[in-house]
């Protein structure tokens, strides 16, 4: 089994990312998050083969909880591992670290499922589960 390669996603704050009020904007978190989700599956699960196989990653619950505030100007590290395999599911625990002091500004725990191509869930079993723990 190949070892994982671990992903930490560097995210300079900009202005379009921000609120009214000049904070990031709680959705504008949701995507940091899903930056490196994906930087994480590119790294540790060929996709591509995945996707020949009728395969798709698909979150189905996320929840998140916002800790500090981050603004304009600041740069974050996100990063991503593997929490829990179930069955049928599974759970990544994602951090968003302002990088000055690596202070929690997010975490969240983002459950998701491997569906074939009628869109139900597929067992966590063989060489799926084999890529999936490839996360932690």
């Amino acid at each position: 089994m190949t070892a994982a390669k671990e992903i930490r996603t560097e995210i300079k704050v900009r202005g379009y990312h921000a609120d009214f009020y000049g904070h990031v904007n709680n959705a504008r978190y949701l995507e940091f998050l899903e930056e490196d989700r994906w930087a994480n599956l590119e790294a540790n699960i060929d996709l591509a083969e995945w996707a020949r196989t009728g395969l798709v990653f698909l979150v189905v619950n996320i929840n998140i909880n916002y800790r500090r505030a981050v603004a304009v100007g600041e740069t974050l590290l996100v990063t991503t591992r593997l929490e829990k395999i179930g069955s049928r599911s599974a759970v990544l625990k994602q951090d968003i670290l302002v990088k000055e002091g690596l202070q929690t500004a997010a975490d969240a725990l983002v459950t998701f499922v491997i569906a074939d191509g009628s869109g139900r869930a597929v067992a966590m079993e063989g060489a799926v589960r084999e890529r999936i723990e490839r996360l932690r």
